[in-house]
C-alpha cells in the first residue's frame, strides 16, 4: 500500500448536500481513501482531513450554511481544525466555514441576482496551505463555478488583514462571476489548514467530465503533504 492509499479524507454529507459523491471521487482520483461522514456524527473516524462539499445544506433555510454550522459533526470538525486538521470547504462548504467562524467574512447573493454556472479562471496566490502547496505561485487554473450566493464580503479591515497576511488563496481572473470583493474566490485561516473557496475543484479532475484536471491539484497537494 502506498502512503497515498493510507490517507483517509472525510467527506461530509448534510441533508441537501449534492457534491459529496464528486468530492469523494476527487479524493480517490488523487490516490486517497474517501471516508463518508454524516452530519449527525460525533466522531470523525480518525480521518486525516475533511472536505465540506457543495450543495444546499438543510435547504439553505435561514441563510446558506447557517443551520449546518450547528450540526454535531461541525463541532468535531471545529475542534479538530483548531488542532491543525486540514479542512476544505467548497461552495456551500465555504459558506458553512464562514458561518462557523472558522473563516472570516460571509457569502451573499450574487451581484447579478442570477445563478452563475461557467468555467472560471482563478489565480493561485497562496501555495503555503495544506491544499495548495502543489501549485506554483500565481499559477492560473480553470475550474467550474456554480452558485447563486457566492459573493464574498468582509469589511475593509478584514480584507486588508487577509491581503496583508497572504491569506487570499484564490482570486478570480478574466471576470468576477459574482461580485466578490477584491475578486476573492478563496481564503485560508491564519494557520493555513482551513481553506474555503466558491469554485468547484472536484468538478475539474477529469477532461471527460470537466474543463480539465486543474482542480485535482488541491487533493494531490493534501496527499503529498500527508506523505511527508
Amino acid at each position: 500500500m502506498s502512503y497515498r492509499e493510507g490517507v483517509r479524507v472525510g467527506v461530509v454529507t448534510f441533508p441537501g448536500t449534492l457534491d459529496d459523491v464528486d468530492a469523494a471521487r476527487a479524493v480517490r482520483y488523487a490516490g486517497g481513501e474517501a471516508v463518508t461522514l454524516w452530519h449527525a456524527d460525533h466522531d470523525l473516524r480518525g480521518v486525516d482531513a475533511v472536505v465540506l462539499p457543495g450543495g444546499f445544506s438543510y435547504g439553505d433555510y435561514l441563510r446558506c450554511g447557517a443551520i449546518a454550522r450547528f450540526a454535531p459533526v461541525m463541532q468535531e470538525i471545529s475542534d479538530a481544525a483548531e488542532r491543525g486538521l486540514p479542512v476544505l470547504g467548497i461552495c456551500n462548504g465555504f459558506q458553512i466555514l464562514c458561518e462557523a467562524h472558522l473563516l472570516p467574512g460571509a457569502l451573499v447573493r450574487n451581484q447579478s441576482l442570477h445563478f452563475v454556472c461557467r468555467d472560471q479562471a482563478l489565480r493561485v496566490e497562496n501555495t503555503q496551505t495544506a491544499w495548495t502547496q502543489g501549485f506554483a505561485t500565481d499559477q492560473e487554473i480553470v475550474v467550474p463555478v456554480k452558485n447563486g450566493e457566492g459573493a464574498y464580503m468582509a469589511d475593509d479591515a478584514t480584507l486588508d488583514r487577509l491581503e496583508g497576511e497572504g491569506r487570499v488563496v484564490f482570486r478570480y481572473v478574466g471576470g468576477n462571476p459574482n461580485g466578490s470583493r477584491r475578486d476573492i474566490a478563496g481564503i485560508t485561516n491564519a494557520a493555513g489548514n482551513v481553506v474555503g473557496l466558491m469554485p468547484h475543484p472536484e468538478h475539474a479532475i477529469d477532461p471527460l467530465t470537466g474543463p480539465g484536471t486543474d482542480g485535482l491539484g488541491l487533493f494531490t497537494s493534501l496527499l503529498e503533504r500527508a506523505g511527508v
